[in-house]
């Protein structure tokens, strides 16, 4: 069992920036890959950035090249979402999740993954 906790959304205007951080707890945080995924409402979840569980591999949407960052400090079993010149249209939920699959792997789908924060809001305003 993994359970995740998002933290660090909030309001900020477009151009603005925001760090998200994910907190696990259960299962051993370095043995896991980390996504974050998002979702606005009327539309599906939306991959956004993927690190294995060595951080050595990362993988992003193509809407986020560029501007975001994932990273993890195993140390401290916490996955964050650096977001840098937000848009309007990066306003969504934002849900951080675990995939446990063997061989690690950096998966972009939402089925992928086997355990799922509660999310964290992040608004842009224009």
């Amino acid at each position: 069992q993994v359970q995740l906790v998002e933290s660090g959304g909030g309001l900020v205007q477009a151009g603005g920036s925001l760090r998200l951080s994910c907190a696990a707890s259960g299962r051993s945080f370095s043995s896991y890959a980390m996504g974050w995924f998002r979702q606005a409402p009327g539309k599906e979840r939306e991959f956004v950035a993927a690190i294995k569980r060595s951080a050595g591999s990362t993988y992003y949407g193509d809407s986020v090249k560029g501007r975001f960052t994932i990273s993890r400090d195993n140390a401290k079993s916490t996955v964050y979402l650096q977001m840098n010149s937000l848009k309007p249209e990066d306003t969504a939920v934002y849900y951080c999740a675990a995939d446990l699959a063997v061989p690690p792997r950096v998966a972009t789908t939402y089925s992928a993954y086997d355990y799922w924060g509660q999310g964290t809001q992040v608004t842009v305003s224009s």
